[in-house]
């Protein structure tokens, strides 16, 4: 029931679909039942979206092929139905054993939210699923003993065990339509219910649940991996949150600093909390890493990456007083602050650091990211369980590109970035490993490109001198040296990928003149960022008024409910996990190739994992994130 106060109403159906014939990047994602225009949506009793059951179930055997139970809960139900039948004489099986099965049985319904008006936060949750009254009186003459054997409210049990009309009155639902048997029959409510529909178009119909809302811009979700699958959800003002596995939100913050983290009301504004990372051996050391702006005693802007631990008496708090400085930066300029904290798989933190900020990194001759004796504009690679003989808070790892180069910062791993927002690690394929711990990430466009560069030793991205892979300072384009470096590089719009929809991509369509604007059936959104959590699922943040103080940003999750995975054959799924990654990326300003990932339903391989564009051109051997 806490539930009820941050998820704000479940989910809604929506579609997806990649148009090729338009030079702009398309987005086919439009609400197929929204909760504004349609009350009815499909929701278990814990608020999350109905799935496929991965195994038949031998009780509730009507939801089987689309419902809320796992075999787990069909055995307990089971178990519960032949537990009150014991309390019944042979008679009482044949005249109230189906009633009896079938009431049990709404907790797997697809419906059963509704049936058992868990989403009115005005009542309280029922014991007993709401029953059509023509039912209800049906089985209450002849089966009225049983009531107190299937519900232990005292209330019911004293009020109603022999007044019929007390007892339906009381199961009655405000809408009739959900009442069991009525919700088996209504066409509406049951048409193409737990199929992926295609439609003429051939756009997905798909699930979009809501998570959280009322955040203040977030800019991430993580999880510790401690096993708790707990989710913290940080907002730019400088506030962590704390999830609950069951969707609540705890009252207490995290972390809160939002008195030392520089941030605005200004619309747009990129300063603030921008980045955090729980270090790798969390469950043990508690320890983990922030990246946030602030201003010093002397009113001099700058980027601080420091290391926190939680409070060894409460999991779900961080001690504010145990802030290590790792790391300052100064920044030139508003904006281009970066902002990723991550792990790699070789222990190591990674940092991404914005070039400073302005247009077209002006400072200096070559700009800041094509300097390597300063940190901006680059990814830095550090040793946190360490410490350097110089004094610095952390050591620099022997094998980091550039530790033997007197004119190179040695933290610095790659350079020529222009403003990384958000990276991920690839989890390679779970059976061979291939393309474990690659680093992706999405580094922003000056005007024309964005990009989504995999990160490598000393790699060179190019900027200032180029953008994507067009030239944008053209004396520094035509040094020779940058080259064959750039060329490793692909340049890419936008890549998402997912673990539920085999053989299936996500796309995006930039609406309004600012590019950053998505559109999702009826939702008007601000797109922060994709992201995926420990089990793969698909995510994503957004806000409909990009203002660190506002509080209109959401959590929204991507379902397809025909193949929701269950965390009880979660390790049986493993082999396929993540199933698929679409990307887009342009060549010249008026043309853009699709590059399409399609992985079929038994799972990706070597042999079977393909990757091609709108030209049937460019092959590439890749396994998802």
């Amino acid at each position: 029931r806490d539930m009820r106060n941050v998820q704000g109403g479940g989910f809604s159906h929506v579609t997806s679909r990649a148009s090729f014939s338009c030079p702009r990047v398309f987005l086919c994602l439009s609400l197929f039942c929204w909760i504004g225009s349609l009350l009815g949506h499909p929701q278990c009793l814990d608020y999350g979206p109905p799935f496929q059951p991965p195994f038949h179930l031998e009780f509730c055997s009507a939801y089987e092929n689309f419902g809320c139970c796992d075999r787990e809960r069909d055995n307990s139900i089971a178990a519960k139905y032949r537990q009150i039948l014991d309390y019944i004489d042979p008679r009482g099986h044949q005249l109230c054993g189906t009633y009896i099965k079938d009431i049990l049985c709404q907790e797997c319904s697809p419906y059963a939210a509704h049936l058992y008006d868990a989403e009115n936060p005005r009542t309280p949750l029922r014991n007993l699923p709401g029953l059509c009254f023509d039912y209800c009186s049906e089985f209450h003459f002849n089966c009225h003993s049983a009531i107190s054997l299937l519900t232990s409210d005292k209330h019911i049990q004293e009020c109603c065990e022999m007044n019929k009309t007390r007892f339906c009155n009381l199961l009655r639902l405000h809408d009739e339509d959900y009442c069991f048997p009525n919700v088996l029959r209504n066409t509406a409510l049951n048409h193409n219910l737990g199929s992926v529909v295609e439609d003429r178009r051939g756009c997905l119909q798909l699930c979009l649940t809501e998570v959280a809302n009322g955040l203040r811009n977030p800019v991430l979700m993580l999880h510790a991996n401690d096993h708790t699958h707990r989710m913290f959800v940080a907002e730019q003002v400088g506030v962590i949150w704390v999830y609950l596995p069951d969707g609540s939100r705890l009252e207490e913050p995290f972390l809160d600093i939002k008195s030392i983290v520089l941030a605005t009301p200004w619309i747009g504004d990129e300063r603030g909390f921008l980045g955090m990372a729980f270090h790798p051996n969390y469950k043990k050391n508690g320890k983990f890493y922030i990246y946030y702006s602030y201003m010093d005693k002397k009113q001099v802007e700058k980027i601080r990456i420091s290391e926190l631990k939680v409070l060894a008496s409460d999991a779900n708090k961080a001690d504010p007083h145990s802030e290590r400085n790792l790391l300052e930066l100064e920044e030139p300029a508003a904006n281009h602050n970066g902002g990723q904290v991550l792990f790699g798989v070789d222990g190591y933190l990674y940092l991404f650091i914005g070039d400073g900020g302005k247009a077209g990194d002006p400072f200096g001759k070559f700009g800041n990211a094509q300097n390597k004796s300063v940190l901006l504009g680059k990814v830095l690679r550090i040793d946190v369980d360490g410490r350097s003989p110089d004094g610095k808070p952390y050591r620099i790892p022997p094998d980091n590109p550039f530790v033997s180069d007197p004119k190179a910062r040695p933290e610095v791993y790659a350079y020529g970035v222009r403003n990384m927002w958000r990276c991920a690690v690839d989890r390679g394929d779970p059976v061979t490993k291939k393309g474990r711990g690659r680093i992706f990430c999405g580094d922003v466009g000056q005007n024309r490109f964005e990009e989504v560069d995999i990160i490598v030793k000393g790699g060179n991205y190019g900027w200032r001198a180029k953008e994507g892979f067009e030239c944008y300072d053209t004396k520094l384009c035509q040094n020779s040296s940058l080259g064959k470096e750039e060329a490793s590089c692909r340049s890419l719009l936008y890549l998402y990928y997912c673990y539920n929809l085999p053989g299936y991509y996500f796309s995006g369509q930039e609406t309004g003149k600012s590019g950053t604007g998505f559109q999702f059936g009826h939702l008007n959104l601000k797109l922060l960022f994709f992201l995926h959590f420990h089990l793969g699922e698909l995510y994503f943040m957004s806000t409909s008024y990009p203002s660190a103080y506002a509080p209109h940003g959401s959590l929204y999750k991507f379902v397809d409910p025909a193949r929701l995975v269950t965390k009880d054959v979660f390790n049986t799924l493993i082999s396929v996990d993540p199933l698929c990654i679409w990307c887009n990326f342009s060549v010249s300003v008026n043309l853009f190739l699709t590059y399409h990932i399609c992985v079929p339903r038994s799972g990706p391989s070597s042999d079977n994992f393909k990757v091609w564009d709108s030209e049937d051109q460019n092959h590439i051997s890749l396994f998802a994130l």
